[in-house]
């Protein structure tokens, strides 16, 4: 497991704290239960995600390419590498296979695959979340009449969804 993995599960679990305090609130009808823990929760959880990606690029890279380190090839992937963690926002399935192939040479999203979940509908997934999250983001509260971002049903699978995508990822990536 990498140190990534470790620190993407602690992020995952502040989500679900957001997650359970939804749930107390909405089980007194007396209170008034905010939408946006649930919103919150999400753009945490997908947060965790991202994070994760980048963390687990830069650990991977530093363990392959660590003897690399200090000379003019060195350097130059490194910088190459954080250039593109700079821009690497929003990570999506095409962003993230194309990240991993770029450095390692190896496309993740074809490994993502647990229980019923294939890598497709894994990688069509992640698309749907990372979709979410930008609504959740960019036009929480906007409109008047607008319907609930994500559901409290949703919230859950969200949450299994991305351990998932972690741990599979992890996985393929003790192999290369």
């Amino acid at each position: 497991m990498t140190h990534s993995l470790k620190i993407f599960r602690q992020s995952l679990s502040e989500a679900r704290e957001l997650a359970d305090c939804y749930d107390v609130l909405n089980s007194h009808p007396e209170l008034s239960t905010p939408s946006s823990l649930k919103k919150a929760c999400l753009i945490l959880t997908l947060t965790a995600w991202e994070t994760y990606v980048e963390d687990v690029i830069a650990e991977l890279f530093e363990s392959k390419f660590s003897l690399l380190k200090g000379s003019p090839l060195g350097a130059f992937a490194e910088k190459q590498l954080k250039e593109r963690l700079k821009f690497f926002h929003n990570p999506n399935s095409q962003k993230t296979k194309h990240l991993f192939e770029e450095f390692f040479h190896i496309d993740v999203t074809e490994h993502w695959k647990w229980n019923n979940v294939m890598p497709k509908d894994a990688r069509e997934q992640l698309n749907r979340w990372i979709s979410k999250r930008g609504e959740a983001v960019h036009r929480a509260g906007v409109e008047v009449n607008q319907p609930q971002i994500i559901k409290k049903e949703e919230l859950a699978k969200c949450l299994r969804f991305f351990d998932e995508l972690a741990n599979a990822t992890d996985h393929v990536l003790e192999k290369i």
